[in-house]
């Protein structure tokens, strides 16, 4: 044993040597031979049957994310909760995991993305899959039925993940309700504008609203001559629309769903159109859809919703589309769903979406479906796809070598000459105790020069340097880190000076 520990030794100390000597770019053949020699001693050393050998990787579709990342992301959830908080929201959580027959049949299709886990004695449990579901059934358990709340946390699918476009089987959603019972498009309005508030604080880009009512849809498929067993199937397949072209589409649900061609085609004609308010006026004479009573209803409702939106600034960013569906089943009016624009290639052309951003709908029947006498709360949301949009924020800053800091310490305490040390620690505390957030270097006696440059490379703005003259004077010299100039600042003004010269927000967004 004392063997193998004087060779494993060994094998640290000859693979330091071959690192020392790759930083000093050593030439080949002496890197060569040391790794020559690091390997016959890792070959004397044979394998270790103790230990299992393992790849140090997080698991697929997720990710860590380091300092700066986590700066972008808490700059962006500022921004979110802040409006949120603007519009009157109350927060709750819910745990991670729920009853796994609280999450199935709510999801249609998507239903085979949610992770079970394994039977922990008595209780089968999955991992949540969205928010939306959870909200639902704290309403009921709680019995409540008026609230309007948000809820940030982290939902899990079993999804082919593809990470560089913010999709991934671990994420974030932020979520904004209203429930209760109320006056029409008023609360569905109010959302649109807080998903187009959110979308222009980001400064991420142009962006449009997709919107549609599924009451719309399932009339359109009824005129259309669609089986109602196959209205959620053939749902699923329209929303591949600003994916796929019209012809995959129509294909997956003739040769794979059992679509008549005539019925794909009649569906066609109406999917393909989008527009704003004169579209929904032009659908309200549509000799077909008019005549059905479901179609009617959201014509009606969505006709009102423009005349809201107008009234709140944003209907030029709304778009009126019949592809729209929205693959979950538990959408029941209104739905919508945000994307960025990609600027058209040559003057003239449309904007190309290039993924979406913000979604939801209104959801009336979910948390009548978890209370025992079937009571309905009326329910209308959105959710935020915030991967998404730290992905783009993330490249714009990496773009522009934009220099993010990921702390907010606003003064650091130096010393200008040696054994100072205690004086330092007593002004950080005073400081600290002031809610002033400041730093130290950790040795005894640094030198000035080293505690200038920490400031330069992580973004602190000032510096409050103690001398032997300043402490006789009873002053602190601050110094702006940025322009270098220096002030002696009586030490009982100190604070008030720190807090004055760095209340301005440093914004990454």
């Amino acid at each position: 044993m004392a063997e193998r520990a004087a060779l494993e030794e060994l094998v640290r100390l000859q693979g330091e040597r071959v690192r020392g000597l790759k930083q000093q770019k050593a030439s080949a053949e002496q890197i060569e031979e040391e790794v020559a020699k690091l390997l016959k001693l890792k070959a004397q050393l044979g394998p270790d049957e103790g230990k299992q050998k393992f790849v140090l990787k997080t698991p697929k579709g997720t990710r860590d994310y380091n300092p700066r990342q986590m700066a972008v992301r808490e700059k962006v959830f500022e921004v979110i909760i802040s409006c949120f908080k603007r519009h009157g929201a109350e927060v709750i959580d819910t745990p991670v995991f729920e009853l796994k027959e609280t999450l199935t049949g709510k999801y249609g299709e998507d239903s085979k993305l949610i992770y079970d886990l394994k039977d922990q004695g008595g209780e089968l449990l999955s991992l949540r899959y969205d928010l939306t579901v959870p909200f639902a059934r704290y309403l009921a358990m709680n019995k409540l039925t008026n609230i309007k709340r948000y809820h940030i946390a982290k939902v899990y699918r079993r999804d082919n993940p593809a990470m560089t476009r913010g999709r991934y089987r671990e994420f974030y959603q932020c979520d904004f309700d209203i429930a209760g019972q109320f006056d029409p498009m008023i609360p569905d309005a109010e959302c649109l504008k807080i998903m187009c508030e959110i979308l222009s604080s980001l400064q991420i880009g142009d962006f449009l609203v997709k919107v549609n009512d599924r009451r719309i849809l399932d009339g359109m498929f009824a005129i259309c001559g669609v089986p109602d067993s196959k209205f959620r199937t053939i749902c699923s397949s329209v929303d591949k629309l600003d994916k796929v072209s019209w012809e995959e589409v129509k294909n997956e649900m003739v040769g794979e769903k059992g679509l008549a061609p005539e019925v794909a085609d009649r569906i066609g004609d109406y999917v393909q159109q989008h527009g704003g308010v004169s579209l929904v006026k032009q659908l309200l004479q549509d000799p077909k859809l008019s005549q059905n009573k479901q179609a009617l209803e959201g014509l009606g409702d969505l006709k009102l919703l423009f005349e809201y939106l107008t009234l709140f600034g944003i209907a030029d960013k709304i778009s009126f589309d019949l592809s729209l569906a929205r693959g979950l089943d538990y959408y029941t009016g209104v739905i919508y769903e945000a994307v960025l624009l990609q600027s058209p290639a040559q003057a003239g052309e449309e904007p190309l979406g290039v993924g979406s951003v913000a979604a939801g709908g209104r959801y009336d029947g979910l948390v009548g479906m978890f209370d025992p006498k079937g009571r309905k709360v009326p329910c209308v949301g959105l959710s935020i796809g915030v991967e998404r949009i730290f992905s783009i924020v993330e490249q714009r800053l990496e773009a522009l070598e934009e220099k993010v800091r990921t702390t907010e310490t606003q003064v650091l305490v130096a010393s200008a000459q040696k054994k100072l040390l205690e004086e330092r620690l007593k002004l950080v505390s005073e400081l600290w105790d002031a809610g002033i957030k400041a730093e130290l270097l950790y040795k005894k006696n640094p030198k000035l020069l080293n505690q200038l440059q920490y400031c330069e490379e992580t973004g602190i703005p000032l510096v409050a340097i103690i001398g032997e003259q300043e402490l006789k004077d009873g002053v602190i010299k601050l110094r702006s880190v940025a322009s270098r100039e220096e002030v002696d600042i009586r030490r009982e003004d100190l604070v008030e000076e720190i807090k004055r010269r760095t209340n301005q927000p440093i914004c990454i967004c």
